[in-house]
């Protein structure tokens, strides 16, 4: 049972958690659930809503899959929340090209202005002055530095913008892994077969890109759209905005 506490205080009283239970997300094995989380960019409201929903247990694997600061109010709470979901459940962190900003900012002066223009002044603001240089905690820091720069099963592939259909993961550059947006014209499946999730490119009007081999679900939350999850298995998307709203399809491929 997900540990309500940490989520609580942002849900609407008018919405009860017990609506938003999604029983049709079930679990294909004894491993549990593995569910990618689309670019957050400091929504913490939508964020709360879908945990909450998801209701992720302690053999669940949630793949993030990076942009969890800049641009939306809260990036200190989504961060702090992750932090916190990383002990209920599996939880895979990726890179996100935002998330490379704020460490380049974090390590040189010089680089400062440049996070900040991308979206860095709401994360910022996000943050009490520590005093000094740190204006971003350790344990934040830390967590950002831990992520991944991509996450592979025998079945999926997940990165945080692109990749290389005659590449490897671990053979693929970063500039393409985190920063490349797709191109639907051009896009081709990857050799390996895996079917690729990605975000970072957002879909405009929230819905998810689905073309089978790729599913991309960035949905531009931060901008009036929605947040995604999407368990992989089943094709179940589940999503969230910035009111606490939420709402359930299923990719035709499921």
């Amino acid at each position: 049972m997900v540990q309500k506490e940490l989520f609580e205080p942002l849900c609407r009283s008018e919405s009860p958690v017990e609506d938003w239970t999604i029983p049709n997300i079930k679990t294909i094995n004894s491993e549990g659930r593995l569910i990618a989380i689309g670019d957050i960019h400091g929504c913490s409201t939508a964020l709360r809503t879908l945990v909450e929903a998801i209701n992720p247990r302690p053999h669940d694997t949630i793949v993030a899959l990076g942009d969890y600061v800049d641009w939306g109010p809260d990036s200190r709470g989504v961060i702090d929340l992750l932090i916190s979901l990383s002990k209920i459940c599996n939880l895979i962190p990726l890179m996100g090209n935002h998330e490379e900003l704020l460490l380049e900012a974090v390590e040189s002066e010089s680089k400062l202005r440049s996070w900040l223009d991308c979206g860095g002044e709401e994360t910022l603001a996000s943050y009490p002055y520590l005093g000094g240089s740190d204006f971003i905690p350790k344990d934040h820091v830390q967590f950002i530095r831990n992520c991944r720069d991509f996450y592979e099963t025998p079945t999926h592939i997940f990165v945080h913008a692109n990749y290389d259909p005659m590449l490897p993961l671990d053979r693929t550059g970063r500039t393409r892994l985190g920063w490349e947006f797709i191109d639907t014209n051009q896009l081709q499946p990857h050799f390996s077969g895996k079917t690729v999730v990605v975000g970072h490119t957002p879909q405009v009007g929230g819905n998810v890109l689905d073309l089978v081999f790729l599913v991309c679900i960035d949905t531009d939350c931060s901008r009036g759209g929605w947040l995604t999850a999407l368990d992989v298995e089943t094709g179940s998307v589940l999503q969230a905005n910035h009111e606490a709203q939420i709402r359930r399809s299923v990719l035709p491929y499921s």
